[in-house]
């Protein structure tokens, strides 16, 4: 974070990000320079805790869903959330429509909050069986189905619309930016992030006993469809904040669980907060090159993930495939 901090249009060098940092916080005042100050601290550290915080909300929620679902595809969107955010944004970004007397970004965020929480509703409106129960692949495949619903109505919405720089702004927000983070919504997203991670954390060993099969987590104790609803929900309300500040980031959720693995083994009490801070990392890092690789343009988040996401996924298929 320190050198992120220090990378960008104007370069700051570590030792000067530290000073200004142990400044602002009451631990020393070395004679930082004022622009060194303002950019540090002002103007790309909430975007850097903000991206952090997106990142390690993608990893843990990511390895809770493919330990839940028993399925190696599932991510935080499996669940129609991208499809659902992108409906809120593209409706206010397109139609300019407001969300409860707020307009521009503001209403944005707020609309793809909600759009992600009403594509859960209906996924799980969709899934649910007459028990009470969610089965997985009724989940899945409920989640398959309203986030195809999603797309095409963003898709018909955009091109019906004719408006090329409206289009230019959905699409750059459905791949994802941390423009947009100042210090209040960082600071949100952070602390979504460390509730999600340590109340999943707290999940671990039941999450243990899923890796057996529904019968034998009940012959454990445990409450399966209970517990079911509360970490499909939990994972929902947590990508939703994340998705309704930084757009739909691909990857981080699918690929770093499986990279985490590799190194912690299954055992979810070491797997999920090493899978938020690999994904904080990570999603760190492609903000960095998604906003300093280019001289004066900023490259969609999404952009990065996929371009690293999709070798290093085939890679880790690969060495998994001659291990089998």
């Amino acid at each position: 974070m320190a050198v992120a901090l220090g990378t960008g249009a104007v370069a700051v060098p570590v030792p000067d990000v530290l000073d200004v940092v142990l400044r602002r916080v009451g631990l020393g005042d070395r004679g930082v320079s004022l622009l060194d100050d303002q950019i540090v601290w002002q103007l790309r550290m909430p975007r850097v805790l903000g991206m952090a915080a997106v990142g390690a909300v993608l990893g843990c929620c990511g390895a809770v869903l493919q330990s839940l679902t028993r399925n190696d595809l599932a991510d935080p969107y499996l669940l129609g959330l991208s499809g659902g955010a992108a409906v809120g944004a593209v409706t206010v970004i397109v139609l300019g429509v407001s969300v409860a007397g707020f307009a521009g970004p503001a209403a944005v965020t707020l609309a793809g909050f909600a759009g992600a929480l009403a594509a859960l509703g209906l996924v799980l409106l969709l899934a649910v069986g007459r028990s009470g129960s969610l089965a997985p692949t009724r989940t899945v495949l409920a989640g398959v189905a309203v986030g195809q619903a999603c797309s095409a109505y963003t898709s018909l919405i955009v091109i019906g619309s004719g408006d090329h720089d409206a289009a230019r702004r959905v699409l750059t927000w459905t791949l994802g930016s941390g423009a947009g983070f100042r210090w209040g919504t960082a600071l949100l997203v952070v602390g979504v992030a460390v509730v999600a991670t340590l109340a999943f954390s707290a999940c671990a060993d039941h999450l243990d006993a899923f890796a057996f099969g529904e019968s034998s987590a009940r012959s454990l104790g445990i409450e399966v469809t209970r517990l079911r609803w509360v970490l499909l929900g939990g994972t929902a309300l947590a990508t939703a904040a994340a998705v309704a500040f930084a757009g739909t980031i691909g990857f981080v959720g699918l690929v770093v669980p499986h990279l985490v693995r590799t190194f912690t083994g299954p055992r979810h009490r070491l797997l999920l907060p090493m899978s938020a801070l690999v994904g904080a990392t990570l999603l760190v890092w492609a903000d960095t090159l998604a906003r300093s690789v280019v001289d004066g343009q900023e490259i969609p988040v999404g952009v990065v993930t996929a371009a690293v996401g999709v070798p290093f996924f085939a890679l880790l298929l690969r060495r998994s495939g001659r291990s089998a």
